[in-house]
């Protein structure tokens, strides 16, 4: 479970954050059951390793890019257990956002569908500069919208391509804020808590905090995690488990 040890006694009005290192799933099962109003992330995906057999990418050890190391993939084998506690740990009546590339959407959708969600669409993201690749050169990716019970979008009139320039020399594969902020004002009201056990260096818990939610954030990387929280304490947040979670 979540560490409370030294918490005050009353809950900070401004958006808290809490962030551990360790394997996604494990601390998904450290969660209480139905306690999350949202959860985005964006997994470093088994098919990674196919782009560098081909050579479409480079950054599985070490960008030059970038001056971060890479991470180890997540291998699509363990989606069920991922979603599966994913489906537990949040409300009823919630939304969930995987971001992945195409191969790992096929693969990823059945498997989400099984652990109880229901498959809206793919959202696509514009990145709005070409990347590598042979046949057709990647600009794209998607974002796949899986619902739990019922709930409806805060705003209907956005589109479902989402228009953000990539982020260069950044943290691998690291995630404009822009677009997370999008999702985060579509599914969440202030006050709730957003949680991404892949959280990279944090874009998701930037939105979060940005729009008044609360973040939970997990990533197996330390490095990962000291980018996280300097970005969120930057953003105003205080580093302290959310209310609900005392």
């Amino acid at each position: 479970m979540l560490n409370h040890d030294s918490l005050p006694a009353h809950p900070s009005p401004l958006p808290c954050f809490s962030l551990r290192q360790g394997d996604a799933v494990d601390w998904l099962r450290a969660i209480p059951a139905a306690s999350l109003d949202l959860v985005i992330t964006d997994p470093p995906y088994e098919s990674l390793e196919k782009h560098r057999a081909v050579g479409t990418t480079t950054r599985l050890k070490h960008s030059k890019a970038s001056s971060n190391d890479w991470f180890k993939i997540f291998p699509n084998a363990r989606f069920g257990e991922l979603f599966a506690e994913v489906y537990r740990v949040l409300k009823k009546n919630t939304h969930f956002y995987l971001f992945c590339d195409h191969e790992t959407g096929f693969h990823a959708k059945p498997i989400a569908e099984a652990a109880g969600f229901r498959f809206w669409k793919p959202l696509i993201w514009d990145k709005k500069r070409i990347g590598m690749g042979y046949h057709y050169r990647a600009r794209y990716e998607f974002i796949l919208f899986f619902e739990k019970g019922k709930r409806r979008l805060n705003d209907l009139s956005i589109p479902d391509i989402i228009e953000a320039p990539r982020i260069h020399r950044g943290y691998p594969t690291e995630k404009p804020v822009e677009v997370s902020e999008i999702l985060v004002e579509q599914s969440s009201q202030h006050g709730d808590v957003v949680a991404d056990p892949f959280c990279g260096s944090g874009s998701a818990g930037v939105a979060a905090v940005h729009h008044g939610r609360h973040f939970l954030g997990n990533d197996i990387c330390a490095e990962a995690l000291e980018i996280t929280r300097e970005r969120l304490l930057t953003a105003g947040a205080k580093d302290r488990v959310p209310a609900p979670f005392q």
